[in-house]
């Protein structure tokens, strides 16, 4: 187990139709380095992973987002899955805990529709950013400049276009968070 984000604790903010992948690689790549990291949504308990159009696992919700002090987190993540981020951007609740982040120019990843929340919170405007392929047009309209790659780096944001993408996403999301959230060595 990695050492690279020891005291670090991460929220992957998710819904029912999370393209399950999509929240459980960047998860177990975040904890092997040391993150703490809480899956935060609008539900309770358990909700619904797919894989593309198919019913996938029920995930474990480990802290509802009523409950979720977004000041008490370093870094954010915004799995895709087509229904996942639809719902959320139209929860005010969801909204209002990315624009934190946002504001406050925390880390945030976000992959395949995980876009369309930062467009509602106002985290798209100016970025270079990338997304699936049918998202263009909607970053372009927010005023991001979308570019098709694996992953794009634009300051505190981290995006992807898809699961392929995942190893090149979950290297940088855990590169950023390293830099974002260095804290002094006391020895040096």
């Amino acid at each position: 187990m990695g050492e690279r984000l020891n005291g670090c604790v991460i929220a992957v903010l998710a819904t029912d139709g999370v393209e399950q992948i999509e929240l459980t690689e960047p998860v177990a790549a975040l904890r092997r380095e040391g993150a703490e990291v809480h899956v935060v949504s609008d539900k309770a308990d358990r909700i619904q992973g797919f894989h593309h159009h198919d019913r996938g696992d029920r995930i474990k919700v480990d802290m509802p987002l009523d409950e979720a002090e977004a000041d008490k987190y370093d870094g954010l993540v915004l799995p895709g899955g087509v229904i996942n981020p639809d719902a959320l951007r139209l929860a005010p609740a969801a909204i209002r805990f990315i624009r934190h982040f946002v504001d406050k120019k925390r880390p945030i990843a976000a992959i395949c529709h995980g876009p369309w929340t930062l467009i509602e919170a106002g985290g798209a405007s100016g970025k270079t950013m990338t997304s699936w392929p049918s998202l263009k047009t909607d970053l372009g309209n927010a005023g991001a400049r979308w570019i098709d790659q694996d992953v794009v780096v634009d300051g505190n944001l981290v995006t992807s276009r898809k699961p392929d993408d995942l190893p090149a996403f979950n290297a940088k999301l855990i590169e950023l968070l390293e830099r974002a959230t260095r804290r002094p060595n006391m020895a040096e």
